[in-house]
C-alpha cells in the first residue's frame, strides 16, 4: 500500500528516552532506550517494528499511546484520534472476574462504560472460555487469560492500534483465530503499528518495517525487504558468536 498520498496520523520528532541508573556499563550512568528517534505513521497502514529484546520496541509503544513521555523531542497525534495499546492483560484485577476485567480493560482502551458493555458478549465468544469467563481470573491458566486479553483488546474500536507481541497467544486453534482476526482489522482500514519477533508474521501482516536496533533506526522501508534483512542479520551474529564459541 502506498502511504505517501495518506493522512499522518502520528509521528515521532527526535524522541529520546533515557534513564539514569547505578550501573557502570551505561554512559556515565545514563541508558538510553531510544536515541532521536523520528518516524510518521500513515492513516490505513500496517507499521511494523522489529529488533532484538530491549532494543525500545515496547517503549515505542508506549510513547505512541501517551503512557511514557520522552525525555527530548515529541510525539505529535492528529487532534481527535485516539491510540490504543493492545497488551495482554492490561488492568487485570485477580479478584475479578474475566467479565468485569473485560469491561474495566475495555474502558482502559479508551471505551466509554456503554461502549464496553456491548462487547462483553462477542468477547466471551471470541475468548472461548466458556463458564469461566464469570469465573475469577486469579483461578485462569495463563493461556486463559493471554485470550482474555487479546480478545478485550481486540474488541476496542480506536483510531490507531498498538500491537504488542501479542499473535502468538493461546493454543495452534487459537493462535490461528487470532491472527485471522487481526488480518481481518487490517484489512477493514484499521492503522496498526505491530511489534513482534517473529519475521514472516510481520512481512505478512505490514506494509512498511522499521528495524530498530540500540534505541535507533538502522533501516526502514518495504515489509519483505527490512524482514529479510533483519533475518540475515540474525543468522549471522549467530554464526559469529558460535564461531567464537569455537575457539575459546
Amino acid at each position: 500500500m502506498s502511504v505517501s498520498n495518506h493522512q499522518v496520523m502520528l509521528s515521532l520528532d527526535k524522541v529520546s528516552l533515557s534513564y539514569h541508573t547505578g550501573r557502570k556499563t551505561f554512559d556515565h550512568g545514563v541508558h538510553r532506550v531510544l536515541d532521536e528517534v523520528s518516524m510518521d505513521l500513515y492513516e490505513g497502514e500496517t507499521l511494523g517494528i522489529m529488533g532484538r529484546n530491549g532494543v525500545g520496541k515496547t517503549t515505542m509503544l508506549r510513547l505512541m499511546a501517551g503512557i511514557l513521555a520522552p525525555t527530548r523531542g515529541k510525539v505529535v497525534i492528529q487532534p481527535g484520534k485516539k491510540a490504543a495499546l493492545l497488551s495482554l492483560g492490561l488492568g487485570f484485577k485477580p479478584e475479578l472476574s474475566g467479565r468485569d476485567n473485560a469491561l474495566l480493560a475495555a474502558m482502559l482502551q479508551g471505551s466509554s462504560l456503554e461502549q464496553a458493555t456491548t462487547f462483553l458478549d462477542s468477547i466471551a465468544e471470541f475468548s472461548e472460555l466458556g463458564e469461566s469467563f464469570d469465573a475469577p481470573v486469579k483461578n485462569y491458566s495463563a493461556g486463559m487469560r493471554s485470550r482474555l486479553g487479546f480478545t478485550t483488546a481486540l474488541m476496542t474500536h480506536v483510531d490507531i492500534l498498538l500491537v504488542d507481541e501479542v499473535l502468538s497467544v493461546g493454543d495452534a486453534h487459537f493462535r490461528g483465530k487470532a491472527q485471522e482476526a487481526m488480518k481481518n482489522r487490517i484489512m477493514g482500514g484499521q492503522t496498526v503499528v505491530f511489534v513482534s519477533h517473529m519475521a514472516d508474521q510481520v512481512a505478512k501482516l505490514c506494509n512498511r518495517v522499521i528495524w530498530l536496533d540500540q534505541g535507533k533506526i538502522v533501516d526502514q522501508g518495504d515489509a519483505v525487504e527490512v524482514t529479510d534483512a533483519y533475518s540475515a542479520s540474525v543468522v549471522e551474529e549467530r554464526k559469529i558468536a558460535a564461531a567464537k564459541k569455537l575457539l575459546r
